[in-house]
């Protein structure tokens, strides 16, 4: 793989970015790096199987088991706004 260049100044304009000179020549660097780092990954030489494992199995989880629960009245009290021993919250969808 050669070399990429990428042009800072096309992509800024593409993302409707208003970009200083300055701006311009940092991005442009460090974009050059990345491409260039990218492209010394390409050239590694690496088998065909990398021997990817199932990781959901080794997922652990805690059995789901009742415990006590909070006392109404002390959820309650923990409530910026109650009403009729309910949690009053704000409303987040609008009259249809």
């Amino acid at each position: 793989m050669s070399h990429e260049h990428i042009d800072v100044r096309y992509v800024a304009k593409l993302a409707r970015l208003d970009l200083t000179e300055e701006e311009a020549t940092v991005f442009q660097g460090q974009l050059d790096s990345i491409l260039h780092h990218v492209e010394s990954l390409s050239a590694l030489d690496l088998p065909d199987d990398l021997g990817t494992e199932d990781h959901a199995s080794l997922a652990m989880m805690r059995d789901d088991s009742p415990g006590t629960s909070l006392a109404p009245s002390l959820v309650l009290a923990n409530a910026p706004e109650q009403a009729q021993g309910q949690i009053r919250v704000p409303k987040v969808v609008a009259d249809a």
